[in-house]
């Protein structure tokens, strides 16, 4: 029979599986106090936003100091780029971006990332991760549906002589995702020995802000080519999952039930349940951290 607490990589596989280069380590002997995190991400962004504004600031005296020639703005530049994420359509995801370039040294973009309601993508690196040979498990994994959704703002400084979108950059960025999944199932033997399930449902969400260097080719006058070398951050998350059985369960059954959700150890942040007669209530907390990467292509106009 699968059990989901028998198998504890599934919650750390999952979470990675959802987002496409953007690999997720949450650490649960980080600060527990979610308000605090929040607290922590939005320092560390501003003090990286303010670095870029104080070494622009430089950059900019230094220009008028030397005569910069190339400080005026190209004639013909083009400065909207639409990207797609390569990469991510192997993971069915759908992932955009739109930069709008504001001068030589900055630009602003925003992205979307979006999994429609589907199956798990690369289900067989899943199985040999999370160790799962029981046929049942097998059978669990290959109709699980999962969906996200990101949204992620970002801010650039472009470091190098051509900027205006082209070269090596640095960006502070801040990204709130979203985790879904109807059909995660926890299994407890009734008061009949007969094994039960209960199939979960909830959603995960995260607030985080971080950094990221990269660096952006124009390939001809209208394709460029945007490498998200590597990027970092930290914040937190919460969510809810929820599930109800056919029939009431009894104070032996609920006691059971939560004993075994409190046993199974969560690869991130902290969790709290509670079991009634209708069924179970899973609530998670805790920090969220990460890197981030990518390769995109891109359309100028």
């Amino acid at each position: 029979m699968f059990k989901i607490e028998e198998y504890p990589q599934m919650g750390i596989f999952l979470r990675n599986l959802f987002i496409p280069f953007d690999f997720r380590t949450c650490y649960s002997n980080l600060l527990q106090n979610q308000n605090t995190m929040n607290t922590k991400s939005f320092v560390i962004v501003f003090a990286v936003s303010m670095l870029g504004f104080s070494i622009s600031n430089a950059q900019a005296q230094l220009d008028e100091k030397t005569g910069n020639p190339d400080d005026s703005k190209p004639e013909g530049t083009k400065m909207n780029i639409v990207k797609l994420n390569l990469p991510a359509l192997v993971l069915k995801n759908f992932s955009f971006q739109y930069e709008r370039i504001l001068n030589k040294r900055f630009s602003a973009s925003l992205g979307i990332r979006v999994m429609p309601n589907t199956g798990l993508p690369l289900k067989n690196t899943f199985t040999n991760i999370a160790d799962v040979t029981d046929s049942n498990a097998t059978a669990t994994i290959n109709n699980l549906k999962v969906s996200n959704f990101a949204i992620t703002p970002e801010f650039r400084y472009y470091v190098g002589k051509k900027g205006y979108g082209r070269g090596f950059y640095i960006a502070p960025y801040y990204r709130y995702a979203s985790f879904k999944s109807d059909e995660l199932p926890f299994e407890y033997t009734d008061v009949n020995d007969v094994t039960q399930t209960i199939k979960l449902g909830g959603k995960i969400t995260s607030n985080s802000g971080g950094l990221m260097f990269g660096a952006q080719w124009f390939l001809g006058k209208y394709v460029t080519l945007d490498w998200w070398i590597l990027g970092a951050h930290y914040g937190a998350n919460k969510g809810t999952f929820t599930g109800t059985t056919s029939t009431p369960l009894t104070t032996d059954e609920q006691n059971d039930i939560k004993t075994a959700i409190d046993d199974f150890d969560l690869p991130f942040g902290t969790k709290t349940s509670v079991v009634n007669a209708n069924g179970a209530t899973i609530n998670f907390s805790g920090p969220w951290a990460g890197a981030r990467g990518a390769l995109t292509i891109g359309i100028r106009f």
